[in-house]
């Protein structure tokens, strides 16, 4: 959940925007709205001095500041999107900061999760970014939830915070974000990152569209890529997490135009930032008229569903191990091994003997004329989705005996060769 919430929801000219439907349209609409909490009773003299730079600022002053310091807002997640978010709601003073994340810090996500550093390796991420936000302001609360996000806690968790950031980094957590939010009335901040593109936007019901306005349903399985998959600019986070802070800070003291009904899209190798607006579906099946979602789904992950029902079909009594994989190349199987990633990954590391052909070519039939008919086809990607997809697609061709690697590349390094470098 909280690595690099991609999955995207960026670029406008692909991904999303192929099923986001008819209820986005270019141009403006902003609302001014109340502010969100209640001020404080009053600053300390450390408080003054720390916070002088906003207190000075005629729009925030001192009871915007004060209302920062009675606010609480939960981050979710502490990645890509939480490091500059949680780092910079603490620097301006928000009151108690709530982080989730159930992750533990990763080598491979130093490139972007600047919240976490070399010795955070291997520790909990809502415990490292909880360090890092006391050196940074010891003034701020913060309270910690290292758990998964689910059906079962997310209402009690959120009940407890007057906004909500999301930074989540897949598609199931991010509706059930969506819906929580709306069933207890609460607003919350969305960004989204992939590659160069990002998006931000405020969704709170009770004032204008929610998620589901936007995206009523979620991409067809293996349409969009992850991060993990694609790639993010490591920067690209700082630009989606101060928006999302920037509205955060607006929606408690009530200052400025918030993003609500509008979605902010950013092209960082173009530097151009477009708004689009959003308007509340009043047939939305959670916060239109006559709505049909009353509670949270029973199961978010079937809702997304990650993979296709083709590809669940095709990879029974059709996926090996990469042991196996391994045993049958000793063995001098007569196999043909296919590596469906896309060129750059391949260049970062690959399984002896595989050729490249990424899974889009198989998809789209282009590359059937390339494989050879006398052979068993083995395909891999990286953790195994992709390869079950292009599996699907193989045996729709006639490839019967085709098989694919549970667990990909990856489990190739952590079961055969750790010495290759992981990513």
């Amino acid at each position: 959940m909280s690595g690099d919430v991609a999955l995207i929801m960026a670029d406008p000219y692909r991904g999303e925007r192929q099923w986001r439907g008819p209820t986005a349209d270019p141009g403006e609409s902003t609302v001014s709205l109340p502010p969100l909490v209640e001020p404080a009773a009053e600053l300390t003299v450390d408080e003054i001095r720390r916070y002088s730079r906003h207190l000075i600022i005629p729009d925030v002053g001192v009871e915007g500041q004060k209302r920062l310091k009675n606010a609480r807002v939960l981050c979710v997640g502490a990645g890509g999107l939480g490091s500059p978010a949680l780092m910079y709601l603490a620097a301006a003073g928000v009151g108690t900061l709530g982080i989730i994340d159930f992750d533990t810090v990763d080598e491979s996500n130093l490139q972007r999760q600047i919240i976490h550093g070399v010795s955070d390796v291997g520790r909990s991420k809502a415990e490292s970014a909880a360090a890092s936000i006391r050196e940074i302001n010891p003034l701020v609360n913060v309270e910690i939830h290292n758990t998964a996000l689910d059906r079962d806690n997310v209402r009690e968790i959120f009940s407890g915070y007057d906004l909500i950031v999301d930074g989540t980094d897949n598609f199931a957590t991010r509706y059930m974000v969506n819906d929580a939010a709306v069933l207890l009335g609460k607003p919350y901040v969305w960004g989204s990152i992939y590659r160069f593109d990002g998006q931000a936007s405020v969704f709170w019901a009770e004032h204008g569209p929610c998620y589901r306005c936007l995206y009523p349903e979620p991409p067809p399985p293996g349409m969009v890529p992850s991060c993990a998959e694609g790639g993010v600019l490591g920067v690209l986070c700082a630009s989606i997490g101060s928006i999302q802070v920037n509205e955060a800070i607006k929606l408690l003291a009530g200052i400025g135009e918030p993003l609500v009904g509008r979605l902010m899209v950013y092209d960082a190798l173009e530097m151009s930032y477009r708004k689009i607006k959003v308007r509340k579906d009043p047939n939305c099946v959670l916060c239109g008229e006559n709505p049909t979602v009353t509670d949270l789904l029973e199961d978010y992950e079937d809702f997304c569903g990650a993979v296709s029902d083709e590809a669940q079909e095709a990879v029974v009594d059709s996926t090996i191990t990469a042991l196996e994989l391994k045993e049958w190349q000793d063995a001098g199987k007569d196999i043909f091994l296919v590596d469906v990633r896309e060129p750059a990954e391949y260049e970062i590391v690959r399984i002896p003997g595989a050729t490249l052909i990424p899974k889009g070519e198989i998809i789209s039939g282009d590359a059937l004329a390339r494989l050879p008919q006398d052979k068993q086809i083995v395909l891999h990607c990286k953790s195994g989705v992709r390869s079950a997809e292009a599996l699907a697609a193989l045996k729709a061709a006639g490839f019967r005996d085709a098989v694919h690697v549970q667990g990909g590349v990856l489990s190739w390094i952590k079961q055969i060769d750790p010495s290759l470098p992981a990513y």
